[in-house]
C-alpha cells in the first residue's frame, strides 16, 4: 500500500478532470454526503455507458490508505450518447474520522493509484454562506460582453451572492469581465476541460449534434454544481446565462422563496415555466443605450416581446432548489430526489422564466408585449454601465 508521506504530490489532483486507469471513466469531483444514515462519498463521474467497470475507492483515512468496493449508477438522461453521467459511492468507515482525499481506481487492478481528489464537504454546516447560488453549466465560445454584464447584475439584483461557471471558452473580453466578477467574490469559475478527452456534442440528438457526450457535457458540470455548494448555500438555481427567473409581485427572490415555501411546502424543488423572448422580434428602443452599442451583445432590454407558450402542452422551465433535496440532477428539474417528493411548477402569475436569445418563430405568430424586466431597468442600467466603464468597454 502506498502511505499518504509517500504520495507524490503530483498525484494529488485537484482539477477538474481525472481519467480512472484504463477504463472510459473521467472524476469530476468526490464530496461527502451526510444525508443518510451512514455517511458516504459521492463521486460525479462520466462513463462510457457499454463498457462493464467495476470499481474500488482508496480513502486518504487519518492517514493511512482504506481501500472499500464501490457502487455506481448511470443518470437515465444521456440521451443515447456512448457517454453518459454516473454518481460513483464510497461508503465510508465509521472507523475513518479524517478523510482527506479518494481515488477512484479499477477494482482489482494493483498499483494503479493514479490520482488521489481532495473529498470536499467533510463538514455539514446547518447556516450556509450563501443564500442563493446560480450554477451555470457550460460556458463554450462565448464572447457577448455585454449579455454577460447583463446577467450577472440581474442576477444580483435578484439577489445572489454567488455564480458558479463551468467554462470550456470565451474570448479574451469576456474573460477580463469574469476575472472581474471572480476578484470581487461573485463568480467561481470551474474550468471545464471534459472535452480534452471525449468528443461532446453540441446539441442533445446524437444524430443530428454528433459525439460522445449531450451538450458539452453539460449534466455532469450540473450535478458537480450541486453537490459543490451542497453545504455552502441555502438554494441553488440550475439555469443558462441567457435566462432570468423573475417574480412579478416581488422584486427578488429572497422575497419570492418565503412565498413559494409558504404556498407549496418546503421540501420540493420550484419549475419556472421558460418564456422565449426572440432578438429576431422588432427591437423595442425605449431603453436603448447609444454608449453600449459598440459592446460585443444585445441589449435584452430591448426585447420586450414573447412568443406565447401552447396551453396544455408540455413547456420546458429550469429550477430553483434547495440542493439538500437533489440526488441527481437533470437540464429540466431533477431525475432523483432525496425524499421522492418531485419538484412543482409555480404559477406563472407569480414568477416565471424570461429567455432571450436568437431564434426564429412561426411568421405568423401574434407575440405578446411583456416589458416587466423595465421593472428592473432603473437599477440594471448604471449598474452595467459601471462596469462597461471600469474595464474601458464605454467612456465614463
Amino acid at each position: 500500500h502506498l502511505h499518504a508521506g509517500n504520495l507524490n504530490a503530483l498525484l494529488m489532483k485537484d482539477r477538474p478532470v481525472i481519467k480512472v486507469g484504463h477504463l472510459n471513466t473521467y472524476v469530476i469531483g468526490s464530496y461527502v454526503d451526510h444525508r443518510f444514515r451512514e455517511k458516504q462519498i459521492n463521486t460525479i463521474a462520466i462513463v462510457l455507458r457499454h463498457e462493464q467497470a467495476t470499481y474500488s475507492c482508496v480513502m486518504c483515512c487519518d492517514g493511512r490508505n482504506v481501500t472499500s468496493n464501490a457502487e455506481y449508477s448511470i443518470h437515465s438522461d444521456h440521451f443515447n450518447f456512448e457517454y453518459g453521467t454516473a454518481t460513483i459511492t464510497c461508503p465510508i468507515n465509521s472507523l475513518c474520522l479524517t478523510l482527506t482525499h479518494v481515488a477512484i481506481t479499477a477494482s482489482g487492478v494493483l498499483g494503479s493509484v493514479t490520482s488521489f481528489q481532495p473529498v470536499r464537504n467533510r463538514d455539514a454546516p446547518t447556516t450556509f454562506p450563501y443564500e442563493f447560488t446560480i450554477c451555470i453549466s457550460v460556458m463554450y465560445d462565448f464572447k457577448s460582453v455585454l449579455n454577460l454584464v447583463e446577467s450577472m447584475e440581474m442576477f444580483r439584483l435578484l439577489g445572489a451572492q454567488r455564480v458558479v461557471i463551468y467554462k470550456t471558452n470565451c474570448d479574451s473580453e469576456t474573460q477580463k469581465v469574469l476575472d472581474y466578477y471572480e476578484k470581487s467574490g461573485f463568480v467561481e469559475i470551474i474550468p471545464w476541460t471534459i472535452k480534452k478527452h471525449i468528443v461532446v456534442s453540441t446539441g442533445w440528438k446524437p444524430d443530428i449534434s454528433p459525439g460522445q457526450l449531450h451538450y458539452y457535457g453539460q449534466i455532469p458540470a450540473l450535478n458537480d454544481c450541486v453537490y459543490r455548494y451542497m453545504y455552502q448555500t441555502r438554494y441553488l438555481a440550475l439555469q443558462d446565462m441567457d435566462e432570468l427567473i423573475l417574480p412579478f409581485k416581488v422584486k427578488t427572490w429572497t422575497e419570492l422563496l418565503p412565498e413559494l415555501e409558504n404556498m407549496y411546502g418546503t421540501d420540493v424543488g420550484f419549475e419556472f415555466e421558460n418564456n422565449q423572448f426572440p432578438f429576431t422580434a422588432k427591437p423595442n428602443v425605449d431603453h436603448e443605450m447609444e454608449a453600449w452599442k459598440h459592446v460585443k451583445g444585445i441589449n435584452i432590454l430591448n426585447y420586450i416581446d414573447r412568443v406565447p407558450n401552447i396551453r396544455n402542452a408540455f413547456n420546458n422551465y429550469k429550477i430553483i432548489v434547495n440542493p439538500r433535496l437533489v440526488q441527481k440532477a437533470t437540464v429540466h428539474g431533477l431525475l432523483e430526489s432525496v425524499n421522492g417528493s418531485p419538484t412543482v411548477r409555480v404559477n406563472n402569475a407569480i414568477a416565471r422564466m424570461y429567455h432571450f436569445k436568437n431564434f426564429t418563430y412561426p411568421p405568423n405568430t401574434n407575440l405578446i408585449r411583456d416589458d416587466h424586466l423595465w421593472d428592473y431597468a432603473n437599477d440594471l442600467i448604471p449598474a452595467v454601465s459601471k462596469v462597461l466603464q471600469d474595464y474601458g468597454f464605454i467612456e465614463a
